[in-house]
C-alpha cells in the first residue's frame, strides 16, 4: 500500500458573511483534502460587518460536521499578508478558488498565474459553484440584509440569524 503526504488545501476569502456559495465550495474542497485550512483575510483599513472571530464561528458551524463526515480536518485561520505566504505557512499544496462565471474565471486565471510564479509548489484548483448558488455574493447578501430583505435562501440559517440581529 502506498501512503501519501496529507493533502492540505487552503481556501482564502473575506467570508463576510459566509454564504451558501462559500459552503458549496468548502464542501467540494473537503472531498479533495485531508486538511482544509479556511483563511479569513483581515486587512487594516477594511471594516467588515462581522469580526474575524464571528466569521470563523460561522464557517465552523456551516461546514464543521460535514468536514468530519468527509474525514477532513477543518482549520480556520486569519491572515493579513499574501494568500500564497499564508498558504505556505499552513503547509498547503492546493489553493482552492471557487468560480461562479466567466468573469471570475478571467480574474482567477490571472491570480493563479501570479500565485504560481510566487509559489510554484502550490497548485491552484478551481471548483465550480453549483448552479443554485452561482448568483450569490457576500456583497449582495449584506446589501439585502441591510435593507431588511430575506437572505435565508442565500446563507446558512445561523448566518441569516446573525444578519437579522446585526440589522435589527
Amino acid at each position: 500500500m502506498v501512503s501519501h503526504a496529507p493533502r492540505v488545501a487552503f481556501y482564502a476569502g473575506s467570508f463576510d458573511p459566509v454564504t451558501n456559495g462559500h459552503v458549496d465550495v468548502l464542501l467540494q474542497a473537503c472531498a479533495l483534502a485531508d486538511r482544509l485550512v479556511v483563511a479569513i483575510g483581515v486587512h487594516p483599513g477594511k471594516s467588515p460587518l462581522f469580526s474575524a472571530e464571528e466569521r470563523a464561528e460561522m464557517i465552523r458551524t456551516a461546514v464543521g460536521s460535514a468536514a468530519v463526515g468527509a474525514g477532513t480536518t477543518l482549520e480556520v485561520v486569519t491572515f493579513a499578508d499574501l494568500a500564497v505566504d499564508a498558504a505556505r505557512r499552513s503547509g498547503a499544496t492546493l489553493l482552492v478558488r471557487g468560480l461562479r462565471d466567466g468573469t471570475d474565471f478571467d480574474y482567477e486565471m490571472q491570480m493563479a498565474g501570479m500565485n504560481s510564479a510566487m509559489a510554484p509548489e502550490i497548485r491552484t484548483v478551481f471548483l465550480p459553484a453549483s448552479p443554485m448558488v452561482r448568483p450569490i455574493t457576500a456583497t449582495l447578501v449584506r446589501q439585502i440584509a441591510k435593507m431588511r430583505g430575506d437572505v435565508s435562501g442565500f446563507v446558512p440559517a445561523d448566518v441569516a440569524d446573525r444578519l437579522r440581529a446585526k440589522f435589527a
